[in-house]
């Protein structure tokens, strides 16, 4: 497994921006079916762009051996490199009966319900395999706020900035806009709370000076 190229981005990357496959999700939307041998694509899509795409076979009707073979192009130009790449599945039986399935990590041989290839990378693995931690995780506790509102603001179609507002988009249900304009403005108030701290502390530097 391969890194993610050295200097195209700042730091390690997160699980937020990798794309990622979901065996759950494939499961429950019919992309893989136990008992059966399926083929199809999974497309991924970022600010509403294409970004990334992979054929696969989804093999699950030969007991013992399912598993899932994926197909993808990485790279451009002369570093472009047809990939396929086998991922075993298996299942666990939980205390509620049933199955639970899991892939499993073609190189920490664990167990997970999602594999993801980071940008720049060459192979899907688990995150533990890439290190791969949340966006989340990196924002400082002070923009965490900032970064809510801004996910809210993005979500239903508005310019995003603190103190730009809401507006309820065409269509939405009165009642939900108003939920959704609820957490706006606890939002908003926390931003108002951070930027009042920061001034604060801003202050009193100076006054050191």
């Amino acid at each position: 497994m391969g890194g993610w190229g050295s200097g195209r981005y700042s730091g390690r990357p997160t699980a937020d921006a990798s794309l990622r496959i979901d065996l759950a999700w494939m499961l429950r939307t019919g992309r893989v079916k136990e008992g059966a041998h399926l083929r199809g694509t999974l497309n991924w899509t970022c600010g509403g762009e294409p970004s990334g795409s992979i054929s696969y076979d989804a093999i699950m009707h030969e007991p013992g051996e399912e598993r899932l073979e994926l197909s993808y192009t990485r790279g451009s130009g002369d570093d472009r490199e047809q990939v396929r790449q086998t991922v075993r599945l298996c299942f666990t039986r939980p205390q509620y009966g049933g199955k639970r399935w899991w892939m499993i990590c073609p190189y920490r041989h664990i167990r997970v319900g999602k594999l993801y290839l980071p940008p720049g990378g060459d192979r899907f693995a688990s995150r533990q395999a890439w290190r791969l931690g949340y966006q989340c995780q990196r924002d400082a506790a002070r923009d965490r706020p900032f970064e809510r509102l801004f996910r809210l603001q993005k979500k239903l179609g508005c310019y995003q900035g603190w103190e730009a507002g809401l507006h309820r988009p065409k269509g939405m249900w009165n009642r939900t806009f108003e939920r959704h304009l609820d957490r706006y403005m606890d939002l908003d108030a926390e931003c108002a709370m951070e930027m009042m701290a920061m001034m604060g502390r801003l202050g009193g530097r100076s006054s050191r000076v």
